[in-house]
């Protein structure tokens, strides 16, 4: 397993663009947004489905992650879709998405262990590569059975096991527990990646330590902050880091938009980017007035003449 941390997948945010400027800054692996497994048998070539299969070169190790409960169509589309350019493939029990949960998938499933075993049987025999899982720490607060489902993913042929140790009525609230996390990695012997309130090399230190688990990935940390994974590499190599200036937040932020709007075009792309300027340039003097301006915008030029005014004004300000 490569050192450093992992990008976790977040749908709407972890495409081509932003996975590779992760990877640029230190990420040591990615896995994709989530791929519904009957929507892709039902039309593969769909522009939606095309575009979360995109990747870009210089991305690095990366997984394809599929959703889904039926483990027969898991199993088909693995099939097609195993000579794609990906590492591994990742099968999501963890999405706490009303639309997903109310399908009987994602976290749903959590409370089918039987059924989470034949899923994962199906879907790691029917292909050659690599299939992990990623799990959070039950359904509820009286039902934490990560353990438990940790050890059938293991035993019916999983390669690896994520853990996010939030339950699914928390959704991404409250603390995430990462004791979860150190009893999945007691009871199993394939990696265990741990995953949750993660923000700084300190942190990922500490759930290494606390844990023991194999691997970090990092998933809201990331948005905005693609430099988090060059405070952690630097980290795990004893070497000092220096945090990003607001320069070099807007300069990521113009290269982000550039990039987007070459893959997805300007149409697509600019209403995408709304959300990550807003996120590169969270906490910084005057960012209110920016994200308010970026939000009515329609064009590309548009959104890089409002992060130049931005950084003369931020300048003038530091003067």
């Amino acid at each position: 397993m490569p050192a450093g941390a992992a990008l976790a997948p977040m749908a709407g945010v972890t495409d081509a663009s932003m996975r590779l400027l992760c990877a640029e800054m230190g990420c040591a692996w990615a896995v994709s947004e989530m791929l519904s497994a009957k929507g892709y048998l039902y039309s593969p070539e769909s522009r939606a489905h095309q575009e979360l299969l995109q990747r870009f070169d210089g991305e690095g190790m990366l997984g394809l992650q599929l959703f889904g409960s039926d483990p027969d169509m898991i199993s088909e589309a693995a099939k097609r879709l195993e000579d794609r350019p990906f590492t591994f493939f990742d099968f999501n029990i963890g999405c706490p998405a009303h639309k997903i949960v109310g399908n009987g998938e994602g976290s749903a499933l959590m409370k089918e262990p039987k059924l989470v075993g034949k899923v994962v049987y199906a879907f790691s025999n029917a292909v050659k590569k690599p299939v992990t899982v990623k799990i959070r720490a039950g359904w509820d607060e009286n039902n934490k059975n990560a353990v438990e489902i940790a050890k059938i993913c293991e035993d019916n042929g999983a390669a690896a096991i994520t853990v996010h140790p939030r339950t699914r009525e928390q959704f991404y609230t409250g603390k995430s527990d990462w004791s979860v996390i150190r009893d999945v990695k007691e009871n199993v012997r394939i990696p265990v990646i741990g995953n949750g309130d993660i923000a700084s090399w300190a942190d990922a230190k500490r759930m290494l330590d606390e844990t023991g688990c194999d691997a970090i990935m990092i998933a809201r940390a990331a948005q905005g902050n693609p430099w988090i994974f060059k405070e952690i590499a630097c980290g795990m190599q004893g070497i000092e880091y220096a945090s990003p200036t607001v320069e070099d937040r807007v300069n990521m932020a113009i290269r982000h938009l550039d990039m987007h709007v070459r893959w997805r075009g300007e149409r697509y792309a600019v209403p995408e980017m709304r959300k990550h300027v807003a996120w590169y340039l969270q906490g910084a003097p005057m960012s209110g007035k920016l994200r308010a301006r970026v939000n009515t915008m329609l064009t590309q030029d548009e959104v890089k003449n409002a992060l130049y005014d931005y950084l003369d004004a931020y300048r003038e300000r530091m003067e």
